[in-house]
């Protein structure tokens, strides 16, 4: 074995990129076979009876019967199972593969969970990308709101620190799903986090913190609840109002009058609300879903996600329905921030992970100007914004910048 191929067998990274088989076989049957006649081939080949069972009774057999069949056909999807023992031998598989009923038999193999993509957990990327990190602006004095699911009022990094809060579920503003307390640390989360291993993950530090609890304890909220929290929001006169969440809509779907007249009234106010676009593409297979409702009002900043090469998210949804439109990106992979104690940190992506880190940048830009208020602060953003690689039906106006 030459020096190379030692050194790949002994990288765990690339054995944990490999196939591994199971031992056993799927063979999956052409359309319009008859359930009989799958079961009647496996029977005559192996020499034992093949039972026939619904995809539902097998599961419901439980693992240790399963395991006990040495070949078994699921009659409703046409596919069967065999053992390796069952058809060790070369001949026994051609036999089966080459057989006028068979599409295809192959081995079966190990399936795991895909974990997400961590650039780096001893390091906020997307702190970086913005420039948060450079900038001479805190977010002092700004008033910051997260509409989520709450805020774990319990975490080091928080109390003490919200100036408002307010829950609109029949729950308390505590967070218990974890997306608040996420979404929140990207946008306020401190200078200097109380975790001895912990970076700064904050956008706008000494952001005055306002949190709306419209999602309940299972991340779900009715949109009156959604509205009433947007509308306490701009009573409460937060300069900058950040949504991580939304609906998914149908291509051609116009935005909402009420969200639309939301926005307007924002704006007018004073105030910037700022939504994810949604997580509904699969751009891996070419497809790009529109933009989420609310985001997908043209008043409200719609918020796209990037991932540490400044590539567009695949996940990441487009300004493919008229009118509306992604406005603006931010870093949306492997995003590191806070959790509910007694986890207290961790990484995750998604649009909502990119929606706080524009709403942080336009607490800092607020900062540095009483005049970048409503429309004049939204209009700043995309205006210094660093323009990327792709179109702006992905990523609007670009890269949210830090001042």
């Amino acid at each position: 074995m030459d020096a190379e191929a030692n050194r790949d067998s002994q990288d765990p990274l690339l054995d944990a990129m490999r196939p591994q088989p199971t031992g056993d076989w799927i063979v999956t049957f052409k359309e319009g076979v008859a359930a009989a006649t799958e079961g009647e081939l496996l029977t005559a080949v192996l020499g034992r009876h093949v039972p026939q069972m619904t995809a539902t009774d097998y599961r419901s057999m439980g693992v240790a019967a399963q395991g006990g069949l040495e070949a078994v056909v699921l009659a409703d999807v046409g596919i069967a199972f065999v053992s390796g023992g069952a058809v060790e031998a070369e001949a026994t598989r051609l036999e089966i593969m080459q057989h006028e009923s068979v599409l295809d038999m192959r081995p079966e193999f190990w399936l795991f969970a895909i974990e997400g993509a961590v650039d780096d957990p001893d390091r906020t990327w997307g702190l970086d990308a913005i420039k948060a990190h450079t900038s001479k602006a805190t977010g002092k004095g700004i008033r910051l709101c997260v509409l989520d699911t709450g805020i774990d009022l319990n975490h080091p990094d928080f109390i003490g620190r919200i100036t408002k809060a307010q829950q609109f579920v029949g729950q308390p503003v505590q967070d218990v799903q974890g997306h608040g307390t996420h979404c929140g640390g990207t946008a306020f989360g401190p200078l200097a986090p109380s975790g001895s291993a912990s970076p700064r993950y904050g956008v706008a530090p000494d952001a005055l913190p306002c949190v709306g609890k419209v999602l309940n304890d299972s991340g779900a909220g009715r949109e009156r609840e959604i509205i009433a929290g947007m509308t306490w929001a701009i009573s409460e006169g937060c300069e900058v109002i950040s949504m991580s969440l939304g609906r998914s809509v149908r291509p051609g779907e116009q935005p909402s009058a009420d969200y639309e007249r939301l926005g307007r009234r924002a704006l007018s106010a004073g105030s910037l609300i700022i939504a994810a676009a949604g997580n509904d593409s699969r751009r891996e297979y070419g497809f790009v879903a529109p933009v989420s409702a609310p985001a997908n009002s043209p008043s409200i900043m719609a918020v796209a996600a990037v991932d540490s090469r400044l590539d567009v998210a695949h996940f990441s949804n487009g300004g493919v329905n008229r009118g509306s439109a992604i406005d603006i990106a931010a870093p949306g992979v492997s995003v590191f921030s806070s959790l509910p104690v007694p986890r207290s940190y961790g990484i995750l992506s998604g649009t909502s992970m990119a929606c706080p880190h524009v709403a942080g940048a336009a607490a800092l830009w607020a900062e540095t100007s009483p005049g970048l208020r409503g429309k004049a602060l939204w209009q700043n953003l995309v205006a210094t914004a660093m323009p990327l690689g792709a179109p702006s039906r992905d990523v609007g106006a670009g890269l949210v910048q830090a001042p």
